[in-house]
């Protein structure tokens, strides 16, 4: 039997075929990027984020285009099936993708990099490169991981609390051009009201966590799970007493953090720093 890029043209993959089918319907109206923008009140570069795969947006512009474009529900159920597409992930991560997904809270510590929810596709591309991936295949795990920023837009969207050690703030991008745009992602996604970032600076010293990477999810029926991962692999603990383990060391390791407004400033001293660096 044929596949459907065989019959159609288009591709099989949910998020490619949402993003294809932007492109098609706006170019058949004839319109810029900039003229759908106006039209419809919404800034045109989200438009052309959306048709390069780099977000899918939320439900309310797709709902909107759906409109536009006299395509009733159409774009919609594609939007649905690339959120719900997991397939664009390695396969040791679908799980807990899965669970990240159903998650009502997340909490999250880093010891060297950004997690993913809070990465720009500069910043993606260059941690994901040193894992030795290049072109399309590179390309599709920088899309995969900038639909995780998805998770935490609407009003639906899960608390979400990320520790920063200062060493991952102290580790710049190759492209300082590129790293400015993270540190300036960073003070923007702070503004959110269910996104908190707070910084553990060196001066804190040793604590349970210094070499671990760990996210702790809280799942709808009150079950705690916890995902630790290193640049090689990750591990996903579904023992309480694990789990347990792992929350009362992020409890202390979160004591020792500076204040949400203390790391804002200390981001924002990072991004001049930087700024002055490239002056120089």
């Amino acid at each position: 039997m044929p596949t459907r890029r065989v019959v159609t043209g288009r591709s099989r993959e949910p998020r490619a075929r949402f993003a294809e089918e932007l492109r098609s319907l706006r170019r058949e109206r004839g319109d810029s990027l900039r003229q759908l923008g106006e039209r419809l009140g919404w800034d045109w570069s989200l438009f052309g984020k959306m048709e390069k795969g780099e977000t899918l947006g939320g439900p309310e512009v797709v709902q909107a285009l759906d409109t536009y474009y006299g395509t009733p529900g159409l774009l919609l159920a594609l939007w649905e099936l690339a959120v719900s597409d997991k397939s664009q992930f390695k396969e040791g991560y679908r799980r807990y993708m899965a669970l990240e997904a159903e998650a009502t809270s997340l909490w999250h510590f880093a010891v060297s990099v950004l997690p993913g929810l809070l990465q720009t596709p500069g910043y993606a591309r260059e941690v994901l490169g040193l894992s030795g991936l290049k072109g399309e295949a590179l390309e599709q795990q920088v899309e995969a991981r900038m639909s995780r920023r998805e998770l935490l837009e609407g009003e639906t969207a899960p608390p979400f609390r990320t520790i920063l050690s200062e060493a991952v703030l102290r580790t710049p991008l190759r492209d300082l051009d590129e790293w400015r745009g993270q540190l300036e992602y960073l003070g923007e996604v702070q503004e959110q009201a269910d996104v908190t970032v707070q910084v553990l600076p060196q001066s804190a010293g040793p604590h349970g966590l210094v070499s671990t990477d760990v996210w702790l999810l809280r799942l709808p029926e009150g079950r705690p799970v916890a995902y630790t991962e290193n640049a090689y692999w990750g591990d996903l603990i579904e023992e309480n007493p694990r789990v347990e383990r792992l929350q009362r060391a992020y409890d202390v390791v979160r004591d020792l953090a500076l204040s949400p407004p203390e790391s804002r400033k200390f981001i924002l001293r990072i991004l001049e720093e930087s700024s002055c660096n490239s002056n120089t």
